[in-house]
Parts: structure tokens; C-alpha cells; sequence
């Protein structure tokens, strides 16, 4: 007989388990775990779905849709479009949603016994002979998070990391507090990304790419939904203040080994780090690129400060390695599945 069980939290998390969302609607200290049978199983940007039937202790049906990691992330990890199929007996255990309704977020999945997708991608971790890595001999190239330089307390993703190291001022705290996911206010309901710094977040999970375009400008771009940003060498000044977009306005420069980008002129945003904290007209981001261990890895600096809504500043230092032959193919982005975590009533709106 399927069944459902509760059981506490205490179990490490397999899978990638970052949503695009804050994670403020599921119960992440504890796991719920289904047996049951697959009714659906879409691999799609920005998440993967597997929809499956069981039975609980009551003898009441269900159908839970369980929200995974993107496609691409899921197939770095081994997964693949026939990893599962309609009629496949599976357990799965997630994280439930506080509100009731049969959805959660995903932390393991096996089918007949058998994990799925638990293999680290190995483009995140050191060669095991340090003289074998391929080297750099600038920044440019493609790079992605060492995960040996995240510290041990490093909370998870983007909204974790700044609820964490951001102190916010009273308007800020007030925006929070007053912010929900399950509102046309949240911009993650589109494909739009998010600006400056999450893309160096996002190295977890995605990689980046500089190139010197050889018109004294950079371009840096992501295949964490395929964002694009130019940086300025010329020498160039900001705009005026009033000349606000998305990404803002970056100009870089070159002291010694370090390529140092500043970055304002941002448009407010309700949402930059998918946790409700907004960022304003304020907003201000400098980073720092070097290159270290003879050009096998590359030290990544952001400092992020915003008085509008933050109180002080927060810097945040991670390494990422070179890995040139990384996969950047487009992420292409779904609207339906970016929306899918919503009630089906706000889904019918």
C-alpha cells in the first residue's frame, strides 16, 4: 500500500534543492516522504516537475507535485527526459508546503530503490591533480563556484545567503515583512533575471562567462537564465542618476592583476534576491575578478550596499574554477513552470 510519512528534517539534501522562489512557503525543517506512482514528469527551466500519486493513512488519494531544480543543473547530475516515465513506482521525499496543499520541494527521488541524480557535477569540484587543471591567463573564459571556498556555514542560495548577511533598515524590514510570492509584485512569476550580484551567487549551480569583446567593453553573462550584462573599459563616467534599468550601468577598470566593475544606476526592484528585501535607486555594487593558483581559479569579490533598504554593506568572497569546456546552452526559460508553485486558483487568475 502507498503511503505518506512525516519524518524530521535530518537528512542531507541530495538534490539541488534551490527554487527560484524563497522557500518561506514549504516547511524546510521537515521532509515529507511519498510512495507512490508517477502521473507526470516535465524537465523544464527554471524547475523540473514530477507529479505523483498516493495514497496517504487515510486512504485519501492524492496527486503531489514535487518541484525540482532546473533542467540543466538536473542533468549535470545525471538525469535525463528518461529518467522517469508515467507508471514508474517511485519515492520521493520533500519539503511539504506550510499551507496544505500536495506540493513541496524536492529533496531525494529513487525508483526502484535506486537514488536518481545524485552525482556532483565534477566541473564544481578540483582536479585531483592540481597540475592536470586547465589554466587561465585571464578572466576571461568560463568559469564556476569551487565549492571548497564556500565556508562551512554557507546557508544555501541566493535568498538564504542575504537574509543571512543583510541588515535592513526600517523601510526595508517593512518591505519584507509585507512581501508575498503568491502576488503579481513578485517578479520571480516572470523569466526576468535578477541583477547584480546574484549572478556570482548563482555560480552554485550555474556558470559564467567573460569575454573582451575588443571595443572596450566586457561581456559577462550567465547561463542562469541566460543574463547578459556589458561593461564599459573606455574610462566613461555613470549616467545621470535618472537613467535607470534592470542590470544598471557597469564601467570597469584594471588595477594591477584585478579587474575591479562598478555598478549603479539600477531600477528599483521589488525582489532582487528572491526574499521580498527590495533594492532602490541607491543601490551600489563594486566587484573584484582576480586570477590565483597560476590561473586555475579565479578569487570573486562583491561589496553591495543599498541605504534605502540595507543598513551598512555586505561583502561576500567565493573562488570559482576554470573550466572552458562547460556547457553554456541557453537556459530558456518556461512561464508556466516559473509560475507552477502558485495555488491553482492564482494560477487561474
Amino acid at each position: 500500500m502507498r503511503y505518506l510519512m512525516i519524518i524530521t528534517a535530518a537528512c542531507a539534501v541530495v538534490l539541488p534543492a534551490y527554487s527560484h522562489h524563497s522557500d518561506a512557503a514549504l516547511e524546510m525543517d521537515r521532509v515529507l516522504t511519498l510512495q507512490g506512482t508517477v502521473t507526470e514528469f516535465s524537465l523544464r527551466n527554471p524547475h523540473a516537475y514530477i507529479v505523483v500519486s498516493a495514497t496517504d493513512e487515510t486512504g485519501e488519494q492524492r496527486e503531489w507535485t514535487a518541484q525540482m531544480g532546473s533542467m540543466i543543473t538536473l542533468m549535470r547530475r545525471g538525469w535525463t527526459r528518461d529518467s522517469l516515465g508515467v507508471g514508474d513506482e517511485v519515492t520521493v521525499e520533500l519539503h511539504p508546503a506550510r499551507d496544505g496543499r500536495p506540493y513541496g520541494l524536492v529533496t531525494t527521488v529513487a525508483k526502484d530503490g535506486v537514488p536518481i541524480g545524485v552525482a556532483v557535477p565534477t566541473e564544481t569540484l578540483a582536479s585531483a591533480e592540481p597540475g592536470d587543471a586547465p589554466r587561465a591567463t585571464s578572466v576571461e573564459g568560463r568559469w564556476i563556484v569551487d565549492r571548497a571556498s564556500l565556508a562551512a556555514d554557507y546557508p544555501g542560495g541566493l535568498d538564504q545567503l542575504m537574509l543571512r548577511d543583510l541588515t535592513l533598515t526600517e523601510k526595508g524590514r517593512l518591505a519584507y515583512e509585507a512581501f508575498s510570492q503568491e502576488s503579481e509584485e513578485n517578479p520571480e512569476l516572470t523569466c526576468v533575471p535578477k541583477p547584480t550580484p546574484s549572478m556570482i551567487v548563482y555560480t552554485d549551480l550555474y556558470p559564467i562567462e567573460i569575454a573582451d569583446n575588443g571595443d572596450q567593453t566586457l561581456t559577462i553573462r550567465s547561463q542562469y537564465f541566460d543574463d547578459l550584462r556589458t561593461v564599459y573599459m573606455d574610462g566613461r563616467a555613470h549616467p545621470d542618476p535618472s537613467v535607470r534599468t534592470r542590470t544598471g550601468h557597469s564601467v570597469g577598470r584594471y588595477e594591477g592583476d584585478t579587474l575591479v566593475i562598478d555598478t549603479r544606476n539600477f531600477a528599483d526592484h521589488r525582489s532582487p534576491y528572491q526574499n521580498g528585501i527590495p533594492s532602490g535607486a541607491q543601490k551600489h555594487v563594486i566587484e573584484r575578478y582576480r586570477l590565483i593558483d597560476a590561473g586555475a581559479r579565479m578569487e570573486v569579490e562583491f561589496f553591495l550596499e543599498d541605504p534605502e533598504y540595507i543598513v551598512g554593506s555586505m561583502t561576500h568572497r567565493r573562488a570559482l574554477l576554470y573550466r572552458p569546456d562547460t556547457d553554456m546552452s541557453a537556459f530558456n526559460c518556461d512561464d508556466e513552470a516559473t509560475r507552477r508553485f502558485l495555488p491553482s486558483n492564482l494560477l487561474e487568475n
